[in-house]
């Protein structure tokens, strides 16, 4: 029964592959950044209504989630799409006056969501299964414009800068068992593959701001305090901590600059800085955090300057649940063939499907083989439009399959032997501790 219900899915995907590639080449073709993804909310919207998917729209500001309905509802399981795009002027495909573009890839996510949400719908199959799909557009992974998500926080507009951190907040997790998204794997290349298991780095997020007294930089130096040989400073004491960082805890700590001062004759008085600290686990977070701030405390410290140290909740390290990578990892054989998977180890970059795979059991698979050029830069770009959006979205609809046939039989074990890493109570009060 599984096998056939898994056929009837990839016939019906295929047969809507042009509008799927259509809906993420339009999302690429506009890309919008987090917390502002009204376009792209849209779009989506707009495919639910032609499938007649019930949907809500306004989550954390711009998600849309939506709801398949099976014979029964014994479980919910969502499938995530993220909908925001990254800072690349020199993308060819980048908004000429924000810089946004989706060399992250998200817009495949979202061909991905589309992709899953069409064939689950249009196949019928959704009356065999003894649970719930929820197709989940969700906004800003990208934790970006740091300075802008402040000031939506100031308005009372959100409390978290994460997409999926904020959503967890706002309660639009509550009602589900667990989920499931895919990504873009972070360098390109030929092969058809996909990438299961591993973890990644959780990090805090910083704004920096550093106080000196401005002076005529040419006359009159000695009348004012610098307030960006306070940040060199900072920074190159922050460099003399790397060595007590343990390199098993994969720490990272990589600010930028955002002003450096007004003029080159005046004696900067006011440098702003953005940055995160990563590592693997809480623990090696919070431990690095402290040397970082003490850190950037001294350098203002050697030259009578001031500074403001805002700490902000990021993400948490990313954990898949071994469980339901093995029943993914089934489905992915069955269609790409026996030297198509990879196990991943450890990454050190981050993803705010970390803070969900704290509260419940998630995967985030990557797959390689239509894409060229590493995420995040100019050189980006899908190559295999089957790859890219139909084959990662028939592996997770399979694997929905498996989770929910059998009165949710292989969901409900997954369930049972589950213990979170943190009750939802606890990962809130995690966030609120960090200030």
């Amino acid at each position: 029964m599984q096998n056939l219900l898994k056929q009837k899915v990839c016939e019906a995907i295929y047969a809507h592959k042009e509008e799927i590639i259509t809906l993420a080449n339009s999302i690429a073709n506009e890309p919008e950044l987090g917390f502002k993804e009204i376009k792209t909310s849209q779009k989506i919207t707009d495919l639910f209504e032609k499938y007649e998917i019930p949907y809500t729209r306004g989550h954390a500001i711009t998600g849309v989630k939506a709801h398949l309905q099976g014979k029964s509802s014994k479980r919910k399981i969502a499938i995530l799409g993220e909908m925001d795009a990254i800072i690349c002027h020199d993308h060819p495909m980048s908004n000429m006056e924000t810089g946004a573009a989706h060399a992250c890839g998200h817009n495949v996510q979202m061909a991905i969501l589309a992709a899953c949400a069409i064939g689950l719908k249009t196949s019928g199959v959704m009356q065999a299964l003894d649970g719930d799909v929820i197709p989940f557009a969700v906004p800003a992974e990208e934790y970006v414009e740091i300075e802008y998500r402040n000031r939506l926080k100031e308005q009372g507009k959100l409390k978290y800068f994460g997409g999926k951190s904020e959503l967890i907040r706002c309660g639009d997790f509550d009602d589900i068992d667990m989920a499931m998204m895919m990504h873009v794997s972070m360098q390109g290349e030929e092969k058809r593959r996909i990438d299961v298991g591993g973890t990644s780095n959780g990090f805090i997020g910083k704004m920096i701001r550093f106080k000196g007294k401005e002076a005529h930089a040419g006359s009159a130096p000695h009348e004012g305090i610098n307030a960006l040989n306070a940040a060199l400073i900072a920074l190159t004491a922050v460099n003399a901590q790397r060595e007590t960082f343990r390199d098993e805890d994969c720490v990272r700590f990589h600010p930028i600059i955002t002003k450096g001062g007004d003029l080159v004759n005046v004696v900067p008085a006011e440098v702003c800085m953005e940055s995160y600290v990563r590592a693997k686990t809480v623990k090696a977070m919070m431990d690095a955090n402290q040397k970082v701030n003490r850190a950037l405390k001294g350098g203002a410290m050697a030259i009578g300057a001031e500074v403001e140290i805002n700490d902000m909740p990021g993400f948490l390290p990313m954990i898949n649940n071994s469980a339901l990578t093995t029943i993914y990892e089934k489905n992915v054989l069955e269609l790409l063939g026996e030297d198509s998977i990879e196990h991943l180890g450890h990454s050190s970059g981050s993803t705010d499907m970390g803070d969900l795979s704290h509260i419940m059991p998630v995967i985030h698979p990557w797959f390689g083989g239509g894409t060229k050029g590493t995420v995040h830069t100019r050189e980006f770009a899908v190559t295999d439009d089957e790859m890219a959006y139909l084959l990662p979205a028939i592996t997770m609809a399979a694997t929905i399959i498996d989770l929910l046939t059998n009165q949710a039989e292989q969901a409900e074990e997954i369930l049972q032997d589950y213990q979170p890493e943190m009750t939802k109570e606890a990962y809130l009060q995690f966030m609120e501790s960090i200030h």
